[in-house]
């Protein structure tokens, strides 16, 4: 029999690796410890037994077997679990990655392997200079995605690599502080510390200064020109099924890089993942704003998302006419110069893109005195759409009711509508005069379709905002009512063009290629002579815009597709015998048919009392208002995703100008990480 004492003093060997580059030096390493031994100390006797100087402080230790860091320096060896079976990796934590930006470039950077996902891309995006790292993440490309490149690409592996920036050796990417004076986490401007004038976008991060402009030239700068051939070889989704790929690798925002097998040198795509671009201000966004629309227009060409054609033309025309500011100025170098800022000023109190991702609480609403529309509108039958009568419509609250006339308003309604909680989609057609509105309302069986037809753009965005306002549950006296009425008559007024006589007589005389412009839907419809013309046609109504007011409409008219924000998931639900799409929003779910893409239900997050995961059967589990409860398996990613994209979008819903951009990131991980 042997004491408790001599028990726990005996020793173990235990095999550590350290992952040095020092030739002629071993790389396993036995060391004889003790469970009582902390990790801290087993850090100290591997480095005197290595005896080699250099900075360790980097140096952490890798459980293989468990994929988890022994980051807690206090903790034993007995505490942390470890045996002498256990393959323990002493290995720098900060390590080289590849990140493909929006933009479609690659920049390659050191990001810290044992922090949460969370917390790396802030760092990152401190790199980039790009604010509200919180609406970022990290996604690696599902295998779906790649078939198609891969075959085309399986001889080419030069190319990939020669249009990489090399930011490695910027302060953050070194794993040291940022000097605070370059980078601000406030609305204070940002400073060349040089010149003493603003610094233009990137620059700061940068030791000289021509790699300066150039790395600025490229984030802050869009260049558009991209080949058919090169459209051709991007995965182009067909089906909703297809679009839920693209959302099935966002990685777990509550782990580490390392945790969720990404090695140094990985490729990783930097995208915004959660649709509320919040605060977006052109004095010290240039990036952000640039990055924002990048991944808006490659979700236009590569079709990820729907759009009319009179749509893309609009699109195409903004795009060309950055061509056209680029090709003819090189003073758009620094696209935060003061005179565009002072042009977007006004702009922005409408562009500015919140959705319902601010404070409330500054939002006044008279409730002794809501508004309301009066107004005669047509209303089509389903089975007889040529059948159109003209009814008398008043919308009051967040309800719509008609009448057979005016006269008989004061009667008993038709029909009343209760609009809180439905889709709309516009269906409108500026050329052909048609202002149309569909409303998919929610009703026990599904959802009840019911058309309305306007006269006039005015009308139409009268009702049209009321009628997003109240899906939303909120009512004409809100605060947002007016930006909404000429959100929608500013972006009818870009569809309204006239035809430029000259630049229609003569599309040969003008350099472009309209391919680059468009999705290769509209590329096989037309002749590239007619999209010449149809994009200048469309051209002239955005040709006075300054460079940023053009990518802030973009985006802006981007967000005003019906499918915009939406992230597609393939489920089942608990008692379908069927698979269905479920879409995620910033402010709703929504139950879609695979099959027509019709959608079946809608519920809004603003009715959701509580949601959890059952880990052991993959359930995600959601209770809402009025004893509604839906539960549902995810087919094409983990539920973990959907559950991190509803606590995601809940937590941004917090975010506040009156708070500094200090991130509450314990709350996040508390709405997003879950009990697994």
């Amino acid at each position: 029999m042997v004491s408790s004492t001599e028990y726990g003093s005996h020793t173990w060997d235990l095999l550590l690796t350290v992952d040095h580059q020092h030739e002629g030096v071993e790389k396993e390493i036995p060391l004889q410890v003790t469970g009582d031994l902390h990790v801290g100390g087993l850090m100290l006797k591997l480095v005197e037994k290595i005896k080699i100087a250099q900075d360790w402080s980097d140096y952490a230790f890798w459980w293989e077997q468990k994929k988890c860091w022994l980051l807690k320096t206090h903790w034993t060896l007995d505490k942390c679990g470890v045996q002498a079976d256990a393959k323990l990796i002493f290995t720098t934590q900060h390590k080289m990655l590849r990140l493909r930006l929006p933009n479609m470039k690659t920049v390659r950077l050191k990001v810290s392997f044992s922090s949460m996902v969370f917390r790396a891309v802030s760092d990152i995006c401190k790199i980039l200079n790009i604010r509200r790292s919180e609406e970022l993440s990290l996604l690696k490309q599902s295998e779906g995605t790649l078939k198609k490149k891969k075959k085309k690409d399986k001889n080419s592996k030069e190319p990939a690599t020669e249009d990489i920036l090399n930011l490695c050796d910027s302060p953050v990417s070194s794993g040291l502080p940022a000097n605070a004076g370059l980078y601000s986490k406030t609305m204070t401007p940002i400073y060349d510390p040089v010149s003493g004038s603003p610094a233009s976008s990137t620059m700061t991060w940068f030791s000289d200064g021509s790699s300066a402009e150039q790395s600025c030239s490229i984030l802050a700068l869009s260049h558009p020109t991209c080949s058919p051939e090169m459209l051709a070889e991007m995965y182009q989704p067909r089906t909703l099924a297809d679009k839920a790929k693209l959302n099935a690798g966002w990685l777990d925002s509550s782990r580490s890089l390392m945790e969720q097998d990404v090695q140094e040198e990985d490729q990783l795509l930097l995208r915004f993942k959660y649709y509320t671009f919040f605060d977006l201000n052109p004095k010290y966004d240039a990036v952000r704003i640039n990055q924002i629309y990048e991944q808006a227009r490659w979700a236009i060409l590569l079709e990820e998302i729907d759009c009319t054609e009179e749509e893309m033309l609009i699109f195409a025309a903004l795009q060309a006419y950055h061509v056209s500011k680029l090709s003819l100025s090189s003073e758009t170098q620094d696209s935060t110069c003061e005179s565009e800022v002072d042009e977007v000023e006004a702009a922005l109190s409408n562009l500015e893109v919140t959705l319902e991702g601010g404070n409330k609480s500054n939002i006044l609403e008279d409730i002794t005195d809501i508004p309301k529309l009066a107004d005669n509108l047509k209303l089509p039958k389903k089975l007889a759409l040529k059948a159109i009568k003209t009814y008398w419509f008043v919308f009051r609250d967040t309800s719509i009711s008609y009448f057979k006339n005016k006269e008989s308003a004061q009667g008993e309604p038709i029909e009343k509508l209760n609009l809180k909680g439905c889709e709309v989609v516009p269906d409108v057609n500026v050329a052909a005069k048609k202002f149309g509105i569909k409303l998919l309302i929610p009703v026990a069986d599904g959802m009840n379709e019911v058309y309305l037809r306007c006269d006039n753009e005015d009308q139409y965005a009268r009702w049209m905002a009321a009628c997003v306002l109240a899906s939303k549950g909120r009512t004409m006296a809100d605060s947002s009512y007016q930006p909404e009425v000429q959100k929608i008559l500013s972006f009818l007024q870009m569809k309204n063009w006239t035809m430029c006589s000259q630049a229609a007589s003569e599309p040969e005389n003008v350099d472009m290629k309209p391919e680059c412009f468009v999705s290769p839907r509209y590329t096989k419809k037309f002749k590239s002579k007619q999209l010449t013309a149809r994009i200048l046609e469309a051209h002239q109504n955005v040709s006075q815009m300054s460079l940023v007011e053009a990518k802030l409409r973009f985006i802006q008219a981007w967000q005003s597709l019906p499918e915009f924000g939406l992230s597609y998931y393939v489920v089942r639900f608990k008692g379908s015998k069927k698979d269905d799409v479920l879409g995620v929003s910033y402010n709703r779910l929504i139950r879609i048919d695979m099959a027509t893409g019709d959608p079946i239900t809608t519920w809004r997050f603003s009715n959701m009392k509580q949601w959890n995961v059952n880990w052991e059967i993959r359930q995600v589990a959601i209770e809402f208002d009025q004893n509604v409860s839906i539960a549902f398996t995810c087919l094409s990613a983990d539920c973990k995703i959907i559950h991190e994209y509803i606590g995601g979008y809940i937590f941004l819903s917090t975010r506040s100008k009156d708070h500094n951009e200090t991130l509450d990131e314990e709350l996040f991980h508390k709405l997003t990480g879950g009990q697994e």
